[in-house]
């Protein structure tokens, strides 16, 4: 028979994947939670708070514009994938799956737009630092010095047609450090790969203060990394190579 995957197992494999990227607690729900000898009712996921004040990032990334982009663009990510949720397994109780491909699509749209913004929120921080250890020298390694990775990292994240994503991630099919460009927030990736830092170059990231100026902006982004939080990251992942 069939396994008909529920809502609490979706949600409990999400929240084990985001354990693995260091980003816990991204996914609330009441997981085998239960009321006495009944189950709790399913969490819905909720808006991670930010780790710092709206003002934090000034001047690179002004209070207004974090303000908008969490409470508003994220906020809209985190309730829409919800509904996404409900409305799939409404069609798996139902058996009417007329529109799977819009919710199917719903459901990696903003499922992909709420983790990249957590990862993004959290790889951030008021005083940037440097890449050391592990991290520094498996960067060297995968683009062949610092440098090189952040010139391709820029030039990537730059050159993102219309809305989307720059990412370093690690792929562990190779164990290489990888760059990648994400349209929206699911398109051109690698299955597999897991996101360590993410540049938002949605245009709602940084329009109010940088207007078009895109490469200002990235290169701003540079200046407030949170290393040692990328490196954590890492640090998580630089094991799984059970894919060969």
């Amino acid at each position: 028979m069939e396994h008909q995957f529920t809502r609490r197992e979706i949600m409990k494999g999400m929240g084990l994947a985001t354990l693995a990227l260091g980003i816990d607690g991204l996914y609330a729900s009441a997981q085998g939670a239960t009321e006495g000898d009944k189950p709790r009712p399913l969490g819905e996921c909720k808006l991670p708070p930010l780790p710092y004040g709206y003002d934090a990032l000034e001047p690179h990334i002004d209070k207004e514009t974090l303000a908008i982009h969490h409470d508003k663009h994220h906020a809209g990510y985190v309730r829409q994938f919800n509904v996404a949720m409900q409305k799939l397994e409404e069609a798996r109780a139902s058996g009417d799956f007329s529109l799977i491909k819009h919710w199917s699509r719903e459901f990696a749209f903003n499922g992909s737009g709420h983790v990249l913004h957590s990862l993004y929120w959290s790889n951030m921080a008021p005083k940037g630092e440097e890449a050391k250890g592990e991290l520094l020298e498996a960067i060297k390694k995968s683009f062949g010095g610092f440098d090189r990775f952040k010139k391709q990292f820029i030039s990537a994240s730059n050159a993102v047609e219309a809305s989307g994503w720059g990412v370093m991630g690690f792929e562990p099919y190779m164990g290489n450090l990888v760059i990648l460009q994400a349209e929206k927030h699911q398109d051109l990736t690698i299955w597999g790969v897991f996101p360590l830092l993410v540049c938002d170059v949605w245009e709602h990231a940084y329009y109010l203060k940088y207007q078009n100026r895109r490469s200002e902006y990235v290169d701003n982004f540079f200046k407030i990394i949170n290393w040692p939080e990328v490196e954590r990251r890492y640090g998580l992942v630089k094991g799984l190579r059970g894919y060969r």
